[in-house]
């Protein structure tokens, strides 16, 4: 299908759109910021770590000397506040709400900070839920940040519709595991964001194996790794092999995510150069 066919079959044709953007425009940054990149992390399906890159990936850019944030889009399923160990309501202002600050000072805004109980559930429709995710963009003084990662939920639905849609997106970052099943659900997040005319700045294999504790020889425990294969067929940059790691679990599940010492993601800034080029 020719991208003119595309744009003609698409719900949001307004006449006048362009591929890039669809029909809606992107929102624009509101007085308090200065944003100068964001970088969504996505998965096809649930299970996969999602949560975890997007939080390794912003303790990563801090450790580099990034001004790090973490906008939190899975609204119905938020794990960011917990595994940084941020919580108590936001600051508030003249309708604008300030980002909660971890102790490494990664801002962090998610609607698990807004809830009086952090096991209440949302139970909310898909456009109320990706009103809330563009409120997180124009209502969140976020002030001098490098780099917003925006935390995806699982899927092709309206949350991340709507982040590839409205914000200005400068790449996404797949998330997959070593099983046959999830690469092929990965690779319809693929082609979605493809459709959406936004890089695709690489891919993640998680729990990818796991070091025995005895010997350390890698044990694949989900299966044979497909990251070779799933890169050379989509034509995808590897970004990390990452391991199932106890202790990452154990620093998540006590709110020190920031504690975990293995370096990850350097190099991010020339990626971005390399895909934007590539496809514009």
């Amino acid at each position: 299908m020719s991208q003119d066919e595309k744009c003609n079959s698409c719900s949001q044709n307004t006449g006048s759109c362009s591929p890039d953007k669809c029909g809606i425009d992107k929102l624009p940054q509101n007085e308090y910021n200065n944003i100068k990149h964001v970088v969504a992390v996505m998965s096809g399906k649930g299970g996969v770590g999602k949560s975890s890159v997007s939080a390794l990936l912003a303790v990563s850019l801090a450790n580099q000397g990034y001004k790090v944030g973490i906008l939190d889009a899975d609204i119905t399923g938020p794990s960011i506040p917990k595994m940084f160990g941020v919580s108590g309501l936001p600051e508030q202002g003249d309708n604008i709400m300030y980002a909660k600050e971890t102790d490494k000072g990664i801002k962090i805004m998610s609607l698990n900070l807004l809830l009086e109980n952090e096991d209440m559930p949302v139970i909310w429709r898909g456009p109320v839920i990706a009103g809330a995710v563009k409120q997180f963009w124009t209502d969140v003084a976020w002030g001098d940040i490098d780099y917003l990662v925006v935390d995806l939920p699982p899927g092709t639905g309206d949350v991340p519709l709507t982040v590839l849609q409205s914000l200005p997106l400068d790449g996404v970052i797949i998330v997959t595991s070593p099983q046959d099943l999830a690469n092929m659900v990965v690779r319809k997040a693929v082609n979605m964001v493809k459709y959406m005319n936004i890089p695709v700045l690489g891919f993640v294999e998680n729990m990818s194996y796991l070091n025995c504790p005895d010997c350390g020889k890698e044990i694949q425990v989900f299966g044979k790794s497909h990251a070779d294969s799933l890169a050379n067929t989509m034509g995808l940059r590897l970004l990390e092999k990452l391991p199932i790691d106890p202790a990452l679990s154990e620093l998540s599940d006590n709110g020190q995510i920031e504690k975990y010492g293995r370096e990850l993601f350097k190099g991010l800034d020339d990626i971005i150069n390399t895909q934007v080029t590539s496809i514009s």
